[in-house]
């Protein structure tokens, strides 16, 4: 699904944090992206999400070169993005609005994209009925996380790019929405893409997981998606492989 080339990109006056970076991801698979601060893993995020351009090389989204923001693509940052004078159900609906607007351009929205009224279903599915004539500042940071995954999800993307969405929720909901976009993910069939800092979330998330360093690596994850992943024997391992791997990229 996604395929990137001989990718560079550099800030100006400062040396490239990406270097002829080749990557790959299949439809449907999870990824986290994970490093140190400043390797380079929000830039990565907003490369795919057509927000910032390779100085040199290409990226390409299902065959196609990425050179815009993609209609097809779901982008949920860490601050969830909302308008705080709308209520949690205009927010969610908020992305369908701008798509009617425009119309089916292919640009702000998908050619032959037909709008399909799926707000109610989406508050409905993530739990925020109760609380969907409310503002933002009325509800809880899980529910703002939620309202930002319902606009995203109303819109039918098949990628979801998520930029550290769940660093500043307390360890229960911060699971509790892990778990949710995993289930989400499998039942829209969505490929997942997610900058984490947190090594844990990296392997609670990740059936992939991108370590950015001074030599980026890649580590598998085959059991993410098994019940109790969490306290298995092989997510331990896997954590405290990316602790030293992370340490020694600090060293």
């Amino acid at each position: 699904m996604i395929t990137t080339a001989s990718l560079t990109f550099g800030y100006p006056r400062s040396i490239p944090i990406f270097q002829d970076f080749n990557w790959q991801v299949q439809h449907g698979e999870t990824w986290a992206i994970l490093g140190s601060s400043g390797c380079g893993k929000t830039t990565l995020l907003y490369l795919l999400a057509g927000l910032r351009f390779p100085t040199k090389g290409e990226i390409e989204i299902d065959g196609e070169r990425l050179t815009r923001p993609r209609p097809h693509s779901g982008l949920i940052l860490q601050d969830y993005g909302l308008l705080p004078w709308a209520t949690v159900r205009e927010n969610a609906g908020l992305g369908l609005k701008v798509r009617e607007f425009y119309g089916e351009d292919g640009k702000h929205a998908p050619k032959n994209f037909q709008p399909e009224n799926n707000v109610e279903h989406w508050l409905n599915r993530l739990g925020l009925s109760e609380v969907a004539n409310k503002y933002p500042s009325q509800i809880s940071g899980g529910q703002r996380q939620r309202t930002a995954i319902a606009r995203t999800l109303a819109l039918s993307p098949d990628l979801l790019l998520m930029d550290e969405p769940f660093s500043s929720l307390d360890a229960i909901t911060r699971e509790d929405l892990q778990n949710l976009t995993l289930s989400l993910c499998e039942e829209q069939n969505l490929t997942l893409v997610i900058v984490t800092h947190s090594i844990e979330e990296a392997a609670s998330l990740g059936g992939k997981i991108l370590l950015l360093g001074s030599s980026p690596r890649i580590f598998e994850n085959p059991t993410v998606r098994q019940g109790d992943h969490r306290n298995s024997q092989e997510y331990r391992d896997l954590c405290n492989l990316l602790w030293r791997e992370m340490r020694n990229e600090t060293a």
